[in-house]
């Protein structure tokens, strides 16, 4: 397997639309039920916002975005973020590969902080985090309901040095 990440653009939108599907059906990953069309995920694509893409021999296995955090012009610098792997991909390495393309494209777009949250039962993604430089910093205690049952997350941050000058 050879991982490759690269920036995404709006022609992926079909494949990154499918992995994200699976993570809506699984429960592991989003409070989100509602599988996501195509043209939805093409417009995630602003021109200020990084998404990245990894691919195994020019199939797309994982991708990594970026959203806005908050309107308020204060935190133009704070994106948060998303990352999920193919289910055939888990585990092996995709994610960290999208994640450090995600956190170097945000660095070049400007960010000084990446922010997201984490169900508290997601042990893979937590430990992925962690390994990248992401803390967790709380937990939101019944920060929602999915599938009518209350879960809690755990809020992570990773603060971009060079761009805090």
């Amino acid at each position: 397997m050879t991982l490759r990440a690269r920036s995404a653009s709006p022609a992926d939108a079909a494949a990154i639309t499918r992995i994200y599907n699976e993570g809506i059906e699984d429960r592991l990953g989003t409070f989100e039920t509602r599988r996501r069309a195509e043209s939805e995920v093409a417009a995630w694509f602003d021109g200020r916002h990084p998404i990245v893409v990894v691919e195994d021999d020019g199939q797309i296995v994982a991708f990594a975005s970026t959203s806005s955090y908050r309107p308020r012009d204060c935190y133009t610098g704070i994106a948060e973020f998303s990352v999920y792997v193919s289910r055939q991909r888990r585990g092996r390495g995709a994610g960290r590969v999208a994640m450090d393309a995600l956190i170097a494209a945000a660095s070049a777009s400007g960010f000084w902080k990446l922010v997201s949250r984490v169900f508290v039962e997601n042990t893979a993604s937590r430990r992925l985090l962690t390994a990248v430089g992401f803390r967790e910093v709380g937990t939101y205690h019944k920060h929602a309901k999915l599938d009518g049952i209350w879960r809690d997350v755990v809020i992570v941050e990773r603060l971009i040095p060079e761009n805090l000058t």
